[in-house]
C-alpha cells in the first residue's frame, strides 16, 4: 500500500531550541522521499524518525541560510555510507551553487555518484521527474537572499463507479481495459467509454514554502493544494519584524490557505523570540482567518495526507492513483 505522509524532522527557524530542531521535512510519496530543506541535525532527525538516507529520492533546498541547508553534508554523506545505489535529485537555487559545492563536499569522505544535481533559476522552473508519480515546479519567492519554494502535483486520475460498470455489463478484466483504452466492448456487443463509468479523480497536491514574505509565487504556490507547508515564524504583532526579515506570520499564512483554497493547513518555522506556552497563539491567529484543518507541528510529528477529492459522486472503485 502507498503511503503518503509528511515527516517532520525539524521546525525551528534560525537558532534551534531544546524542543526544535533545525529545519527538516520529509514527504513520502509511493515511494519516492523528498527530503525538503535539511538543516543542521537532520541526520540525526532521521534515525529519531525511522527513516534512513535510502527513503530519499529529492534534496529540495529553498534557500542557502543556515537552518535550511547545514544538513546536507551529513545527508549526503550518509546516502554514501549507506550505499544508497538509486539516483537522487537535488534542486537548489542555482545562484547559490558554490554553496552546494561546499556543502555537497565539506569533507574528506569516500564520495557518491547517485547525487544529480537540478539548480533552478527564474520565477518558474518545472523540473525532470521522469517516471515518478507526479511533477515538480519551483517558483520565486521573496526574501533577502533567492528563494524558491516547491509544489508536488499528482496527475489527474479516474474513479470507476460500480453501478455504472454493472449496469453495463463491464467486469474483470474489461474494467482494466476500460481504463486504460477508454472504451470497451462489452458482453452485449455495446460500445462502453471511460465516461460513462467514471468520474475525474484530481490529483493530489502539496505545496512547500519557507522563508518569504507575501508575493505571487506564495500564491501561486498554494492555489487548490490539498496540503500547505508554510512558515509562520512570527505572531501578527511583529508583522513589522515579518516584512524586515522577509517571513509570514501565522495570520498571512492562513488567509494566503483560505484564499487558495487549501485543505489542510500545516504552520512551521517558529521564531525562537516564543516561548512554548506561546505556541496555541499561532493556532488561534491562522484559525481566526482559515477555516480548513490546521497543524501546529512538533518535531517528529508525521501527518497522513487528506482523503483525496472526487467531482463525482464519492462511492467508487478506485483504481490507484494514476
Amino acid at each position: 500500500m502507498s503511503v503518503r505522509e509528511l515527516i517532520v524532522l525539524g521546525s525551528a527557524s534560525a537558532v534551534p531550541t531544546k524542543a526544535r530542531n533545525h529545519n527538516g521535512y520529509l514527504l513520502r510519496w509511493d515511494g519516492h522521499g523528498l527530503l525538503f530543506d535539511p538543516g543542521e541535525g537532520t541526520q540525526r532527525q532521521m534515525t529519531h524518525a525511522g527513516v534512513s538516507a535510502s527513503d530519499v529520492t529529492w534534496i529540495c533546498v529553498t534557500h542557502f541560510h543556515g537552518d535550511h541547508c547545514l544538513g546536507v553534508p551529513g545527508v549526503v554523506q550518509r546516502i554514501a555510507r549507506d550505499g544508497v545505489a538509486h539516483p537522487v535529485d537535488a534542486a537548489f537555487p542555482a545562484s547559490g551553487a558554490d554553496f552546494w559545492a561546499r556543502l555537497r563536499h565539506a569533507t574528506a569522505f569516500r564520495d557518491t555518484g547517485v547525487i544529480r544535481e537540478r539548480p533552478v533559476a527564474g520565477e518558474r522552473m518545472p523540473l525532470d521527474t521522469g517516471d515518478a508519480p507526479f511533477s515538480l515546479v519551483a517558483r520565486r519567492l521573496s526574501h533577502p537572499v533567492e528563494a524558491y519554494g516547491y509544489r508536488l502535483e499528482e496527475p489527474d486520475g479516474v474513479t470507476m463507479l460500480p453501478a455504472e460498470l454493472a449496469a453495463r455489463g463491464v467486469r474483470g478484466p474489461l474494467v482494466r481495459r476500460l481504463q486504460e483504452d477508454g472504451r470497451v466492448t462489452a458482453p452485449d456487443g455495446r460500445t462502453v467509454t471511460l465516461e460513462e463509468c467514471s468520474v475525474r479523480r484530481p490529483g493530489q497536491k502539496v505545496a512547500f514554502v519557507m522563508d518569504t514574505r507575501l508575493c505571487d509565487g506564495v500564491r501561486e504556490l498554494a492555489d487548490g493544494v490539498d496540503m500547505l507547508v508554510i512558515e509562520s515564524t512570527y505572531l501578527d504583532e511583529d508583522a513589522d519584524l515579518a516584512v524586515e526579515y522577509g517571513h509570514l506570520t501565522a495570520a498571512q499564512a492562513a488567509k494566503t490557505a483560505a484564499e487558495a483554497g487549501v485543505r489542510h493547513l500545516v504552520l512551521t518555522h517558529f521564531s525562537e523570540r516564543y516561548r512554548v506556552e506561546d505556541e496555541p497563539r499561532f493556532a488561534d491567529e491562522a484559525a481566526a482567518v482559515f477555516g480548513g484543518e490546521i497543524t501546529l507541528v512538533h518535531d517528529l510529528d508525521r501527518i497522513a495526507m487528506p482523503p483525496r477529492r472526487l467531482t463525482g459522486p464519492e462511492a467508487g472503485q478506485d483504481l490507484g492513483h494514476g
